[in-house]
């Protein structure tokens, strides 16, 4: 511990807190942090669900519940669900363990179910803003990893909605700024462009998967103008409805009733 100290006595300056424990508490304290934060995520999304069937507006049902101390505003944001390295690999293991120890993680266990079945959903969405049918059409992809300023594919949401789309019929274009290299090999039958506005030409729908910021700052105009029907799938509710309904576009986000 002396050693340790030490060690971080710079950041220990700033009142940065160092916590000591036994490996098997340090062992829970990890798995229980991303449990917890998974676990925030796929609440949101069950209330994002709830706020569309009632007319409610999820984002600031976000905010509200954000602005207690006790809750805190980050990862309530609504969205396909969650992926990467971190979440999907550390709910699993705290399911095992609780199972292997006869000690249940009930919720956890719930939460990964609902985390699995809602990335495979998501594509319905898109079935659903082309009038329940997408063979022959073009649907543009823009982002495909788990989460912006990455090239991570692990477990990302479009590793669902992609082949549920294609074995709907639709012929799938996609854009992301960096991640193509790892997705190719992942998502086959896959036409890939060289930037947002290629890959939205002639679409007859768009489907926004992973926010970059990039996707925040696309001249909409010129979106809407150079695609065949402007229908938009925002799963990260990057674009404001308002605005994108104002601009002519068929917007769908999440947890914003329609």
């Amino acid at each position: 511990e002396k050693v340790m100290k030490d060690l971080y006595k710079p950041l220990f300056i700033n009142e940065t807190p160092i916590l000591f424990s036994d490996p098997e508490t340090a062992e829970v304290i990890k798995y229980a942090a991303n449990a917890f934060l998974a676990t925030k995520i796929t609440f949101i999304n069950e209330v994002a669900d709830l706020c569309e069937k009632v007319g409610a507006n999820v984002q600031v049902v976000s905010k509200g519940i954000g602005l207690d101390n006790r809750i805190g505003s980050k990862f309530l944001h609504a969205g396909p669900g969650y992926g990467g390295s971190c979440f999907p690999k550390d709910t699993l293991a705290l399911a095992k363990i609780g199972q292997d120890y006869d000690s249940p993680m009930r919720i956890v266990e719930t939460v990964i179910d609902i985390n699995d079945k809602r990335k495979k959903d998501m594509a319905q969405r898109v079935v659903n803003a082309c009038n329940g049918d997408v063979k022959g059409k073009k649907i543009a992809i823009l982002g495909v990893t788990f989460k912006p300023n990455t090239d991570d594919m692990r477990d990302a949401p479009s590793l669902d909605i992609i082949p549920a789309l294609q074995q709907a019929g639709a012929i799938v274009c996609a854009y992301d700024p960096v991640g193509r290299e790892v997705a190719e090999s992942l998502l086959p039958h896959v036409k890939w462009e060289d930037s947002a506005y290629e890959v939205v030409k002639g679409a007859d729908a768009i489907c926004l998967i992973t926010e970059w910021d990039i996707f925040r700052a696309l001249d909409l105009d010129v979106v809407k103008n150079s695609m065949k029907s402007p229908i938009i799938v925002d799963l990260r509710n990057v674009y404001a409805k308002y605005d994108m309904i104002e601009k002519g576009f068929k917007y769908s986000g999440i947890g914003i009733k329609y």
